[in-house]
């Protein structure tokens, strides 16, 4: 494992162990892992939205680095930002970015577009939220492929560990930076950067069928998978804390209250990957808790708000 792998397991396990808003009910999480077959979890993207997996490997993956710098972080608003798909029906989130990007990617992208250029490809119903910061990790991403020639697969074609491809995508993209201080100590999160190593592996493995190694990644620490966590009941958030998060109420990025949030949901993945005896890996029990999320009817309660880039 990674120093940086290591540094998000033990840094959000002290945030959990020292944490006064956010609290983890291990019997509930006992009780789901028992009526639920985690290990049959499909990945996310075997859903082929808007065809992203009919590209070739080399095409999808430099796709990918556009939709990761360019998402994945907060999409919430008033109202939701949301695109109008060609057969009328509507999209938005992750799948919304897909479906605003790809067309666009398949004709030519052009990384030198204006800021008013970018902001117009990413309209839907509203301008995507945090348009701006989106613009400004895609201006240093394009100079990142000036500098390499244009062909980000080139330089990542040969790994396919997820220890090596993370410390890459760190060492290269200084918007994937996720860290944040709780009671005087640094807190390591990297959601996007983690995210963005899984999806590289898994379509390695999809469409290159390259073996891969994926057993390393700790988590995603967002706002949807705590939002399943709290709705399931395996997180429970204090009097304080619930009513700030059922009021909508903005947490302000980098507070202790969010750190505790994200930070307990790291912590709950890596007890269902042990008590399944390491059979599956985290990214896997990531997206078995996200897949759960998508039964709307289950989400009894909001997800925290929080402007972030992270997330």
């Amino acid at each position: 494992m990674s120093n940086i792998l290591k540094r998000i397991e033990e840094s959000t396990k002290y945030v959990s162990e020292n944490s006064k808003y956010v609290k983890i009910n291990y019997d509930v999480i006992d009780n789901i892992i028992e009526n639920n077959d985690i290990k049959s979890t499909k990945y996310w993207m075997e859903s082929n939205p808007f065809g992203l997996l009919d590209m070739e490997l080399r095409d999808i993956i430099n796709f990918l680095l556009v939709y990761h710098t360019i998402g994945l972080c907060c999409f919430w608003g008033d109202p939701k930002w949301e695109l109008e798909t060609l057969n009328g029906k509507k999209t938005d989130g992750s799948f919304g970015l897909v479906y605003a990007l790809i067309e666009n990617f398949k004709k030519g992208m052009d990384y030198d577009m204006s800021y008013e250029e970018f902001r117009i490809m990413l309209k839907g119903n509203v301008d995507i939220p945090l348009v701006e910061e989106r613009y400004d990790c895609f201006v240093e991403m394009s100079k990142y492929l000036k500098s390499i020639k244009g062909d980000f697969y080139n330089q990542i074609k040969d790994i396919n560990d997820d220890v090596t491809l993370l410390d890459y995508i760190i060492d290269n993209f200084n918007y994937f930076e996720d860290i944040s201080e709780y009671k005087g100590e640094k807190i390591y999160f990297y959601k996007k950067a983690q995210l963005f190593t899984s999806d590289i592996l898994n379509v390695k493995k999809l469409v290159g069928k390259i073996d891969v190694d994926l057993s390393h990644l700790v988590g995603c620490a967002d706002y949807k998978i705590p939002q399943v966590m709290r709705c399931l009941g395996m997180l429970e958030f204090n009097e304080e804390l619930s009513s700030l998060v059922d009021s909508m109420t903005l947490i302000p990025s980098g507070s202790e209250k969010e750190i505790e949030i994200r930070a307990n949901d790291i912590v709950v993945i890596d007890y269902i990957y042990k008590k399944l005896n390491s059979d599956v890996t985290r990214i896997n029990v990531n997206d078995f808790i996200w897949l759960l999320g998508q039964d709307k009817s289950k989400m009894i309660k909001p997800y925290h708000r929080t402007r972030t880039m992270n997330y």
